[in-house]
């Protein structure tokens, strides 16, 4: 069932849709994954003593936080504050974000019968998401919001290994050798992040990003046969709801072709493969990215010289989001992620 539709800002004028759109654009635009939460000092002062998930479930706590890194730095989009793993959250897994190791699952998928208990989400699941969309919608004017979700394969990966995986074993195990139960879960969890996308952009929200931060771990030819066609399920439903979609992963370099079809109209590039050779395989899509988050620790005038390269780069794209290659590192000085926007906006087009 969809959501209540809210009615949008005109936003006809904004970088960073017409960038997604393949648009002529007045400036490169510029947002950072994870700008919101992490390196501000104002993130740390107002999430004291609350935990991450219960904070994501909290819509004034949603609204301030995703607006603090907008009055900062003046970027082109504001993200979404929330993590990958509330929806399951919200729909009654049993799972926690334990500081300094990420999402811990209680009880790990193994079976049919596993996968069948977890619920769908529905937008009675989450109405915190609407009413905090709907607020920053109002707060935010004539700035986008991208609403967000994970894929399909990361999220997976997360049920099955019970929390974080540098090898992605049991997933892959389950993947090669249960491909029912895999096949199950992934329509399972597809049909969760497309309704949570849905919520989003019903509440409000003017484009998204599909999240898929494992995929790297896999081969052209897996990601292909079981994991592009959910990812694309989740990328079509979005697609129907008229709003610029975004699909990242993290070394995804042998998948940027794939990732682009599963129905991207914008690829994001990490800091490990270079414009120039991302574009030719992303096709005629967008592009994001995609300077190295490390480079925001050297003088300011090797970071913007580095940022020019990527800035020059992007111009053979259809169209080009300036971002990093991957979120804000915890520890950056936000005064030079200021610094790095306001060099990116200014830079000719």
């Amino acid at each position: 069932m969809a959501a209540t539709e809210t009615t949008r800002p005109d936003l006809s004028g904004s970088a960073f849709l017409r960038a997604a759109r393949g648009e002529p654009v007045p400036h490169t635009p510029v947002w950072f994954m994870r700008q919101a939460g992490r390196s501000l000092p104002e993130y740390l002062k107002v999430r004291e003593g609350t935990g991450m998930l219960e904070s994501c479930m909290d819509p004034d706590l949603v609204v301030e936080i995703t607006l603090q890194p907008v009055r900062r730095y003046g970027v082109d989009a504001a993200i979404f504050f929330s993590d990958i793993v509330l929806p399951l959250k919200a729909v009654g897994v049993d799972l926690d974000i334990k500081p300094g190791v990420g999402p811990v699952v209680a009880q790990p998928v193994r079976t049919l019968a596993d996968v069948e208990a977890i619920p769908d989400l529905t937008p009675e699941h989450v109405p915190f998401i609407s009413q905090a969309v709907r607020g920053l919608v109002g707060e935010l004017g004539s700035t986008p919001l991208i609403g967000f979700a994970g894929a399909p394969f990361t999220v997976a990966s997360y049920l099955v290994e019970g929390g974080p995986s540098k090898e992605h074993a049991k997933t892959k195990a389950m993947m090669f050798g249960a491909p029912d139960v895999w096949d199950a879960l992934m329509r399972k969890i597809s049909g969760i992040s497309a309704a949570y996308l849905d919520v989003q952009v019903a509440a409000g929200a003017s484009a998204v990003q599909l999240f898929d931060s494992w995929a790297g771990a896999l081969t052209p030819a897996d990601y292909a046969a079981h994991v592009m066609p959910h990812s694309a399920r989740v990328l079509a439903a979005a697609g129907e709801l008229g709003v610029p979609r975004i699909h990242f992963g993290v070394g995804t370099s042998n998948l940027l072709t794939l990732m682009g079809e599963a129905g991207a109209d914008v690829v994001g590039v990490d800091w490990r493969t270079p414009l120039a050779s991302a574009i030719p395989q992303v096709g005629d899509r967008g592009v994001q990215g995609n300077l190295d988050p490390t480079l925001v620790f050297a003088p300011t005038d090797v970071m913007t010289a580095r940022a020019a390269e990527v800035i020059e780069a992007g111009r053979a794209a259809k169209g080009h989001i300036f971002n990093l290659g991957h979120g804000v590192i915890p520890s950056t000085d936000p005064d030079q992620l200021k610094r790095l926007t306001e060099f990116v906006q200014s830079y000719p087009v």
